[in-house]
């Protein structure tokens, strides 16, 4: 177990409103316990999108191509810090302006590892240049590549397996957000349930 599994994740009612906290290890246990997550998409001028394979050793979903980069805030922790933290960590970047385009609930048990991905999950956006310089942990990260997001949109659907399955999720509140809210730190608030897409193949 990597010394990230033993880190506190917040768990979550299915408004979002916080009611606990568990290791990010037992919130990943079958079952799984509904916990804050956020996924990054940094988008270049273009409107494409950084996506990376997630690196062999990952305990949830290896060797799929998610977005640009994914975690878990701390309980009480700024969304913004902990995705900035996380864009360090992995990706070597940051930090970088974030703006929150939607919220949604997805459930995904991965058969390779028999751990659950049951999340909040709050999307996050950054507009980043071309020649953004990035510098990929390997123990996080196999690798990365641009992508048009309305051609991944096709892709998932033609070859879902590649994907991580919360990633169809995420380009769709990219392409389609949510209005912005008067709290830019969290777009939908405690309280306010969120819009959980149906889960599609290869959608998060």
């Amino acid at each position: 177990m990597t010394a990230r599994e033993g880190h506190l994740v917040e768990l979550v009612d299915d408004t979002g409103s916080p009611h606990g906290e568990a290791t990010v290890a037992a919130a990943h246990q079958p079952p799984g316990r509904l916990h804050r997550a956020f996924s990054v998409l940094l988008v270049d001028p273009e409107g494409r999108i950084l996506l990376q394979q997630r690196a062999p050793a990952k305990t949830r979903f290896p060797l799929r191509w998610a977005n640009s980069c994914c975690g878990h805030p701390m309980p009480g922790q700024s969304l913004f810090e902990a995705a900035n933290r996380r864009l360090a960590e992995e990706l070597g970047i940051g930090p970088v302006d974030l703006a929150e385009v939607g919220v949604y609930v997805y459930h995904a048990a991965d058969p390779a590892t028999g751990r659950v991905e049951f999340e909040y999950d709050h999307v996050l956006r950054a507009d980043v240049p071309a020649d953004l310089p990035t510098r990929p942990d390997p123990d996080e990260v196999a690798t990365l590549r641009w992508v048009d997001p309305r051609e991944l949109e096709a892709d998932l659907d033609a070859d879902p397996g590649a994907y991580a399955p919360w990633l169809g999720g995420v380009v769709n509140r990219l392409l389609r957000p949510a209005p912005p809210a008067a709290d830019a730190s969290r777009a939908v608030p405690p309280g306010t349930p969120a819009d959980e897409a149906p889960e599609r193949p290869g959608g998060r």
